[in-house]
């Protein structure tokens, strides 16, 4: 993509918030696991300079694109890859830079993507059911509604999109196919869920639950977070914004279970399990946006924000 190209401008949500219970200090090493176009990332190195250092990950090419334009002014105190983070202890051995002081993750799909229709992350516009956070990815969005038995292409939507008429969809796409554009999908999945009475589009969660499956969202996220534990530092903090139950609970119960000193079923008096805690979590409560910054980026409203320290 072009940068001359017009893009929507990514708020970052939970600006202040983020660097705050990351305690970004001058001199001192952090990553930025989601890059996007850089609006965390500029924040934290402004915290962090002049001897602190920045290293930015993200899936996308085109973010990455973006963000080395909008974070040229930092380029001696910045390293941008573009990977995914499932990869992250790899990418921090390769660059030199271990231990890190903070490593935040924000999750979920920026403006930018979305209002690309070439994308296809979207219903909003019409496009290409694509959905990859990369293009090096093989399996697409098309794929899954072309492909997949019924049975499955219902297990993916229901599991990931958390819609109860899973099944209905997925019988509906099956009859439709094939199927290759996002305004032809949307259309499917109206017919097949009638004109309900709710707040979102219907078909919201079917678009979301492809979009996590094509980019294998909490598979990564998993992997990612343990590797994380293993690149802090001594008191170094895990920050992770989640925009949907799925994510916030798999962050919610990683935090827990790191944080315990057993992990040994409660029927068993003796601790067998030898588990060593190596998170501590910070904030019981989660931290989520304010009135004012939901009313400015409406897009923020879902976002609870977690955080741990390493022991």
């Amino acid at each position: 993509m072009s940068l001359t190209m017009t893009v929507p401008v990514h708020k970052p949500v939970l600006l202040s918030e983020t660097v705050e219970v990351l305690q970004a200090q001058p001199g001192k090493r952090y990553i930025d696991c989601t890059l996007g176009s850089g609006g965390h990332a500029t924040a934290i190195l402004e915290k962090i300079l002049p001897d602190g250092q920045l290293l930015g990950i993200d899936a996308d090419p085109e973010a990455i694109e973006i963000a080395k334009a909008r974070l040229a002014n930092y380029r001696k105190s910045t390293i941008i890859i573009n990977d995914n983070f499932a990869n992250l202890e790899t990418i921090c051995r390769e660059n030199n830079f271990l231990p890190v002081q903070g490593i935040l993750f924000d999750l979920g799909i920026s403006s930018t993507q979305l209002e690309i229709s070439e994308r296809g992350f979207s219903f909003q516009h019409d496009g290409p059911l694509d959905m990859r956070f990369s293009p090096t990815q093989e399996l697409t969005a098309a794929d899954i509604v072309n492909i997949l038995p019924e049975d499955k292409l219902s297990q993916i939507i229901k599991a990931y999109g958390e819609e109860h008429q899973s099944k209905r969809i997925a019988r509906y796409i099956i009859k439709s196919r094939s199927i290759s554009s996002t305004h032809q999908l949307a259309s499917i999945i109206q017919k097949a869920v009638g004109s309900r009475r709710t707040k979102i589009h219907p078909a919201t969660k079917t678009f979301m639950a492809l979009r996590i499956a094509v980019n294998r969202e909490l598979e990564n996220l998993y992997t990612a977070l343990k590797q994380a534990v293993n690149c802090l530092d001594h008191q170094g903090r895990l920050v992770v914004i989640s925009y949907h139950s799925l994510e916030d609970r798999l962050v919610k119960q990683f935090m827990l279970q790191e944080s315990k000193k057993c992990l040994c079923p409660p029927s068993i008096p003796v601790c067998q399990c030898g588990h060593i805690p190596s998170l501590k979590i910070i904030s019981k409560k989660i931290i989520t946006p304010s009135l004012t910054e939901i009313k400015s980026n409406p897009r923020s409203r879902s976002a609870k924000l977690r955080v741990a320290e390493r022991f």
